[in-house]
């Protein structure tokens, strides 16, 4: 029996594949125009959207191509600043010996000089980072004899509006939101913030979607501990693509199996401009309106913009408020449970025979009812998210309304239970944070079955459970409840309550800034 011969696995020597096979990352800008464009078109073979045009530069007919990505570049920039300015207006760009004879480097430094009048141009001799610029957007810009190519800044795509932010609305505040377009969102906080000590530093995530990512910060005021660890942990990411912020949030964050959230994100420029003038950081993803904002503690989920927009009693009472919901949100169906199951005796007689009443009839257990009403109402609630507006506010009326009255007929729940489910759901509404409202929900239902299996010791089991996992937990080296654990008096002025402006001098201690001052003493000013 004769066995086929053995495939060679050797590989290939570097000088012995062909010059188009080899990886761009590999390759320099040849000086031959020919042989640049014949990578690049073996490159971006089957791209059709991919558009090389060659052209003849001014009265010296220099040979050149621009090479770009058509609805991904400003047409006015590429055929008035570029191809116009080029061909047409340049013509004195002559090798043979015209009214100014130039070669070369000195050749691509006068076009970028006096041919080109489009802003952003930069020099490039890596193919590898020529075809990022052109899949960014950008136009590649080669001349034949130069062994140098230039990267001309020529962005611009269809994209939404700047409008009001949906998942974040305020009664008093900007009606500004981010948008898809980093370059848009970064300008939304340039424009609030006029000062160069606002840094915007870019690099890339993704190996094969090359995501523009934005990190902006405060010089001067972020702790440079904490901009070291992010930069060092989104230089650690190696995925193929981000598609959302969430991403980012999921790959860099302290502690994966937690139900909080471990980062803001928002769609608010105003609230960017806040954390940052706390010393915090934003990381600006291209391809999504949210920003996130490192570290986040606990307490910073229940702040909303608008705390600081009204005098510090309304802001006061209403962030005291959504504390105090955020409880009934976890813990009422769980009490609830706990008291009509083990402890009767420390409800009022009258409401509790009001109860008994009411529960007439229901064949269930409280645990079984209440678990049944609490997934129906998520599923409406699930239901009304995914589905257009018009029909997912209908829906929710109709499970509200209809189907709830409908249970309570069928003898499948209580009144006293539908109440308690949508004093539940209200109070959920009312936390700013989406993403910690979420995370209590999801703690609402092991806490409902503690409470069915040891009545309230169940429940004070479980609320010792979460403090002990929250004290624990750590954002980017910055404890997760600071400013109470550890305790820091001068930050409980912006805690529960909101104290006055006048009394806010300093910037909270928790984020380590290197200025604490955030304004002088009106007393000093003699007023």
């Amino acid at each position: 029996m004769r066995y086929p011969k053995k495939i060679s696995r050797k590989p290939a020597r570097f000088e012995d594949i062909k010059q188009e096979e080899r990886p761009l990352k590999q390759l320099k800008v040849s000086s031959s125009l020919e042989e640049n464009l014949r990578i690049l078109k073996a490159s971006f073979k089957n791209c059709n959207d991919v558009i090389f045009r060659e052209f003849e530069i001014g009265l010296g007919r220099i040979p050149a191509a621009v090479i770009y990505v058509d609805g991904l570049v400003n047409r006015l920039i590429l055929d008035n600043q570029i191809l116009k300015s080029l061909m047409l207006q340049a013509p004195v760009f002559d090798l043979n010996g015209g009214e100014e004879h130039v070669v070369g480097a000195c050749l691509l430094s006068r076009i970028k000089e006096r041919g080109l009048t489009a802003g952003e141009v930069k020099e490039s001799e890596e193919l590898q980072e020529l075809a990022n610029a052109i899949l960014s957007g950008d136009v590649a810009f080669f001349v034949d004899g130069i062994a140098l190519a230039l990267i001309i800044g020529a962005r611009g795509w269809a994209s939404r509006n700047v409008g009001e932010p949906e998942t974040e609305s305020l009664v008093r505040g900007p009606r500004e939101g981010f948008t898809e377009t980093l370059r848009i969102n970064t300008a939304l906080l340039r424009r609030r913030m006029k000062s160069p000590d606002l840094k915007m530093e870019a690099l890339q995530i993704g190996t094969r979607t090359k995501n523009d990512v934005v990190l902006a910060y405060v010089d001067g005021l972020v702790n440079q501990e904490v901009l070291q660890e992010t930069k060092r942990r989104l230089q650690t990411i190696e995925i193929d693509g981000v598609l959302e912020s969430g991403y980012i949030e999921q790959l860099i964050e302290d502690s994966f199996l937690s139900p909080f959230p471990q980062m803001q994100y928002t769609e608010r420029p105003d609230k960017v401009i806040a954390a940052l003038l706390e010393g915090r950081i934003a990381i600006i993803l291209d391809g999504t309106p949210f920003v996130l904002i490192v570290p986040a503690t606990f307490p910073q989920f229940f702040q909303s913009p608008e705390d600081y927009y009204e005098r510090w009693i309304i802001g006061s009472f209403t962030r005291a408020l959504r504390i105090v919901a955020s409880y009934i949100a976890t813990f009422m169906p769980a009490i609830y449970i706990a008291a009509v199951s083990y402890h009767p005796g420390l409800i009022p007689t009258k409401l509790l025979l009001a109860i008994a009443a009411s529960r007439e009839g229901v064949p269930f257990p409280p645990i079984v009812e209440a678990v049944m009403m609490e997934l129906s109402f998520e599923l409406f609630r699930e239901a009304g998210a995914r589905l257009p507006k018009p029909i997912g506010q209908t829906i929710g009326i109709v499970g509200g309304i209809i189907i709830g009255d409908a249970a309570v007929s069928a003898n499948l729940a209580s009144p006293i239970m539908i109440i308690v489910v949508s004093v539940t759901a209200i109070a959920s509404f009312t936390i700013p944070a989406y993403n910690l409202a979420i995370g209590f929900r999801l703690i609402r239902f092991p806490l409902m079955v503690a409470a069915a299996v040891l009545g309230l010791y169940g429940v004070m089991l479980g609320f010792i459970i979460i403090n002990i996992h929250m004290v624990t937990m750590k954002t980017f080296g910055v404890s997760y409840l600071s400013p109470i654990v550890p305790y820091q008096t001068r930050d409980w002025k912006d805690l529960i309550l909101r104290g006055p402006l006048r009394a806010l001098l300093t910037r909270p201690v928790i984020t380590g800034p290197q200025d604490s001052t955030r304004q002088a003493n009106r007393k000093e000013k003699g007023w």
